[in-house]
């Protein structure tokens, strides 16, 4: 683990945005989704594509895999059975059709596309997707595990088939074939690389992989092999790693890259003031908010115990500390509007949201009498450790100056983002900022992430009123069903508290305007696949 930095945070006279209303006139226009995927300009043939990352990806290897800027590589160069489209549905990317599910709905048989070979040459069948499947789910080093762990046999019934049989009924599967758990691997890379497989990634997809300089960048050609070729116009991306905000909107600017991903929001205006330069949005399927240890004291994944803190011990003080936070103003005052305050996991526009499903709005009031009511102490300690970059040091700032007034005393505890991530698997925080980049079906954004034992459940949660809803929406078909039992599930974890949600992250891609072809969905990844320069 690496380690981390202490830093108390003294409360800072930020200036609160007014609750209410639209932005003021300094604040940016929200760029729509349809912006990207509008864009039919043609364009010419050639040429690379310089793409700005947040972050350096982890490992390019499916099977381990867990950040947001691996998957916005692996769109480029590693497909998927399913993908979603710009309307946020379901659809066959390497599979020939949405899989045919038996009645008791443990059966699954996919049909598979015919001619496809690898970015090695290497074809495309039924084996080697059982392959691919077997490693992400059974591999000891897997992140898919739990995203596969209703499957219990992978079979190849002829070239073009497969059929996975299933220990439980489970709607959400074909989702999870949307994104790292559906990626086929070459069976020849797979057995050449072994654990090493990221360090040269094989698998199907407009681009394939010809370099990285970790730290630095990564480089993709043009994939002959693709089954799509004509479609792809440029012949290289290179993603760069450009971590600080500020630098990463210059380089746009400067034109040292045409691409520039997750554009702060204190940079937006700036880009979409220059003529050259235009802003599209995508994303709003993920979260972000403040994770309380209830308990979480031997690891996400071990039996809860008993958390000595007085947030863990009081549900009461949980609700207060709840009450004190405005929404509304965060989002003004941290990401000058652009993001979309919310307090569940689902977006507002999701068909699987209940309309019962409401926020109270700030009571501070409320707050100071729960506080008074329940005989602890104030100021009362509360220590919140958050990531290093400035965007979530200000989110903490605002936090510790709103929850004053209630009477909490909130230190800030900053470490490196992988930090907080080991920490908070680990159970060793009291609160943690931190969020999850959304699944399109809901299952993805709750089981294994509120639900008991989940790896991801830094809380450490664990409540049958939680848990059993969950379960029974992942078996069930109808989405209105659904919809009532994640409602269900979600008033119970909200009354929990070990999550206080506290907004929808949009994310912001700016592009030259010689970009086109760029598609950016609710995802938010930037696929390149039909992308070029304007002719």
């Amino acid at each position: 683990m690496r380690p981390r930095l202490v830093l108390t945070l003294a409360v800072l006279p930020i200036a609160l945005a007014a609750c209410g209303g639209g932005g003021s006139s300094g604040t940016p226009v929200a760029p729509s989704v349809a912006d990207a995927t509008a864009d039919n300009r043609a364009v010419k043939s050639g040429g690379t594509l310089n793409i700005a990352l947040n972050a350096d990806p982890d490992a390019l290897d499916p099977s381990v895999s867990t950040t947001l800027v691996g998957r916005e590589v692996f769109a480029s160069m590693c497909e998927k059975l399913f993908d979603i489209d710009a309307q946020a549905t379901l659809v066959p990317q390497l599979a020939a059709a949405l899989p045919t599910v038996s009645d008791d709905g443990k059966e699954v048989t996919i049909k598979l596309r015919a001619g496809l070979k690898f970015n090695d040459g290497t074809a495309f069948d039924a084996e080697a997707v059982k392959k691919s499947l077997d490693r992400h789910r059974t591999w000891e080093k897997s992140a898919r595990q739990a995203d596969l762990a209703a499957v219990s046999k992978v079979s190849v019934v002829d070239p073009a088939t497969v059929k996975l049989t299933l220990a439980r009924a489970f709607t959400p599967l074909t989702a999870q074939l949307a994104d790292r758990a559906g990626m086929i691997m070459s069976p020849k890379a797979l057995e050449t690389g072994g654990d090493n497989f990221g360090a040269s990634p094989v698998c199907i997809g407009p681009f394939k992989f010809a370099s990285r300089t970790s730290g630095s960048q990564i480089v993709l050609d043009k994939a002959p092999d693709y089954y799509d070729a004509a479609k792809v116009k440029l012949d290289k991306l290179v993603y760069k790693i450009i971590v600080d905000p500020n630098v990463r909107a210059a380089n746009l600017k400067s034109g040292d890259v045409q691409v520039a991903d997750q554009l702060a929001t204190t940079t937006v205006k700036g880009v979409q003031a220059d003529p050259n330069l235009t802003v599209v949005s995508g994303g709003g399927l993920g979260y972000y908010g403040l994770t309380i240890n209830t308990g979480n004291a031997n690891g996400s994944t071990e039996k809860p115990g008993p958390v000595n803190t007085p947030l863990a011990k009081s549900p009461q003080l949980r609700e207060a500390f709840e009450l004190a936070l405005d929404r509304d103003q965060i989002n003004k005052t941290v990401y000058n509007g652009l993001y979309e305050p919310d307090c569940f996991p689902l977006p507002a526009d999701s068909p699987y949201r209940s309309p019962s499903l409401q926020c109270a709005k700030r009571d501070l009031a409320k707050a100071k009498q729960l506080v008074q009511a329940s005989g602890v102490p104030t100021p009362i300690p509360v220590t919140m450790t958050t990531p290093n970059d400035a965007t979530n040091q200000r989110l903490a700032q605002v936090i510790q100056q709103m929850t004053k007034e209630a009477g909490f005393n909130v230190t800030v505890q900053t470490a490196e983002f992988v930090s907080t991530l080991e920490q908070g698997k680990a159970g060793k925080f009291d609160t943690v900022l931190n969020g999850w980049s959304g699944r399109v079906d809901p299952d993805g954004n709750l089981s294994n992430l509120i639900t008991s034992r989940g790896s991801n459940n830094y809380s450490g949660m664990s409540d049958p009123g939680i848990d059993d809803p969950i379960k029974e929406a992942a078996a069930a078909t109808e989405p209105a069903k659904r919809a009532e039992l994640y409602a269900k599930a979600l008033q119970r974890a909200a009354e929990v508290r070990g999550v206080v949600y506290l907004y929808h992250n949009k994310y912001y891609l700016g592009m030259n305007k010689t970009v086109a072809g760029v598609q950016y969905f609710k995802d938010g990844l930037p696929r390149f696949v039909t992308a070029g320069f304007a002719g």
